[in-house]
C-alpha cells in the first residue's frame, strides 16, 4: 500500500511539474462573499454550484462562526489573502481582492 502512494506521488511530480498555482478568480470572489455577505445573500450566491443542501447547510453553519470575527480582522485576512494569492502568480484575480487596483 505505502509503496503505490509513493509510486502515485512520484507520476504526478514528474508528469505534472509544470502545473501552475493561478487561482480561478471564482474561487477568490467566493472567499471573499464568505466573509462579506450576509447569510442569506452567501445562501444564494451558494446555489451557482447546485451542492446538495447537507452542504450548504455545512457551509452556513461554519459561516456563523466567522461571522463573529470582527469586520477589521476579516478585512486583515482578506488582505493576507490577496497577497498570498498575487505572490503566486494569480494576477487575474488581483482586480476581485482590491479593486482599486483593476
Amino acid at each position: 500500500m505505502r509503496l503505490s502512494v509513493t509510486a502515485l506521488l512520484v507520476t504526478l511530480a514528474l508528469c505534472y511539474y509544470e502545473a501552475n498555482a493561478v487561482v480561478c478568480p471564482t474561487f477568490a470572489k467566493d472567499l471573499l462573499e464568505y466573509f462579506y455577505l450576509p447569510a442569506s445573500l452567501y445562501e444564494l450566491s451558494l446555489a451557482k454550484y447546485d451542492a446538495p443542501p447537507e452542504a450548504v447547510t455545512a457551509k452556513l453553519q461554519v459561516k456563523e462562526c466567522t461571522d463573529k470575527i470582527s469586520f477589521r480582522s476579516r478585512l486583515l485576512i482578506t488582505s493576507i489573502m490577496g497577497k498570498v494569492l498575487v505572490s503566486c502568480a494569480a494576477t487575474d484575480v488581483k482586480g476581485i481582492l482590491n479593486p482599486s487596483s483593476a
